[in-house]
């Protein structure tokens, strides 16, 4: 396995260590070059994509497809969760079907996103 190029956005513990310092402060400038990784290519993690025998654009096209997937998860997740309180939760805490159609069509234009990425270019 390649050792990625960025480092991951937080260290990993094993429970019960002690932390013999405190954690550094966050870095605010962190967001945005998490952004700007994503925006040139980057994975849905910020990190580049791992295949290093593939062209670049079709890199970027791939790391575009897995954002798009982990969008489309997130969405999938709210529906059925305000699928659930609609069926199953008080009235008062149904997010309505309008918020229920937005969230439809975000995971019809994920989908069609993914779609498009995943397809070679001529």
């Amino acid at each position: 396995m390649t050792t990625p190029e960025f480092p991951r956005p937080h260290p990993y513990r094993v429970a019960g260590d002690e932390v013999s310092e405190p954690p550094p402060a966050l870095d605010p400038t962190a967001f945005i070059a998490t952004l700007t990784r994503i925006g040139k290519g980057a994975a849905a993690d910020g990190q580049p994509w791992p295949e290093r025998h593939q062209m670049p654009g079709r890199r970027m096209a791939l790391a575009d497809a897995d954002c798009a997937l982990a969008g489309l998860r997130v969405a999938l997740e709210m529906l059925l969760a305000a699928e659930r309180v609609r069926q199953n939760g008080p009235d008062d805490e149904y997010v309505g079907d309008r918020v229920m159609e937005g969230l439809m069509m975000a995971c019809l234009a994920l989908t069609a996103q993914v779609s498009a990425r995943m397809r070679p270019e001529e």
